[in-house]
C-alpha cells in the first residue's frame, strides 16, 4: 500500500501537524516501521510526502516528532539545518523525482550551531556552518529567536531555488516536543 502517493502540499503540512500533536501529547513514536512497510517499501520503493531539512542534532528525530514511519518523509539532516550545495541536491532529488510538493526547514530549541554562531565560533570546519548562520541571524543573541530566524533563512534559499516547491519553516522545542509553525 502506498498510501502518501498524490498528498497535496495542504494535505502533507496539516499531516505533520497532526503527527506533532499525537507525538508531543503522547511523547511516544508512533510512525509504522513494521515488517509489512519496510518490505512494501523495499519492493514498491519510496513515496515520501514531505522533505524535511532538520538539524543533526540527536534530540531532534524528524520521524518521531511527526509520528511518521519508513517510507512518509524525506529526511535531510545537517548541524544547524543549513542548505548547501548537497542539501539542495537532496531536495532536488526529492521534488523532481519522488515528486513531493512540500519543504520544511526545522529549526529547534537549545542548537549547538546556532549557539556557536551567537558566540562568534566561526572556526574550523564548523565554521562553514557557523558562517552560514550567522549571516542569517546577524546579531540577534536569543536562541529561539536565532533559530527561527536561521530555519526561514534556510527556507528561504529552497524558495529561490524551487519555484513549485512550497517550503514552510518552524522551530521544534525539544523540551516539549512542540513544533511551532508560526
Amino acid at each position: 500500500m502506498n498510501h502518501c502517493e498524490n498528498i497535496s502540499w495542504q494535505d502533507a503540512l496539516e499531516r505533520l501537524k497532526q503527527g506533532n500533536k499525537r507525538y508531543a501529547k503522547s511523547g511516544e513514536f508512533s510512525g509504522d516501521v513494521s515488517e509489512t512497510i519496510r518490505q512494501d517499501k523495499a519492493d514498491n520503493g519510496q513515496r515520501p510526502f514531505a522533505i524535511v531539512v532538520a538539524c543533526a542534532d540527536s534530540r531532534v528525530i524528524p520521524e518521531a516528532i511527526f509520528a511518521c514511519g519508513i517510507g512518509d518523509l524525506f529526511v535531510i539532516r545537517v548541524a544547524g539545518n543549513v542548505v548547501g550545495a548537497h542539501e539542495l541536491a537532496s531536495v532536488e532529488y526529492a521534488h523532481e523525482h519522488l515528486g513531493v510538493n512540500l519543504a520544511l526547514v526545522i529549526g529547534h530549541t537549545k542548537c549547538g550551531a546556532v549557539g556557536a554562531a551567537i558566540h562568534g565560533d566561526t572556526e574550523g570546519r564548523v565554521g562553514t556552518l557557523t558562517r552560514d548562520i550567522r549571516e542569517a541571524i546577524g546579531s540577534e543573541k536569543g536562541e529561539r529567536v536565532a533559530s527561527k530566524i536561521n530555519a526561514d533563512f534556510q527556507a528561504e534559499k529552497l524558495k529561490k531555488a524551487f519555484q513549485n516547491l512550497v517550503t514552510v519553516s518552524a522551530v521544534y522545542d525539544i523540551a516539549s516536543g512542540k513544533v511551532d509553525f508560526e
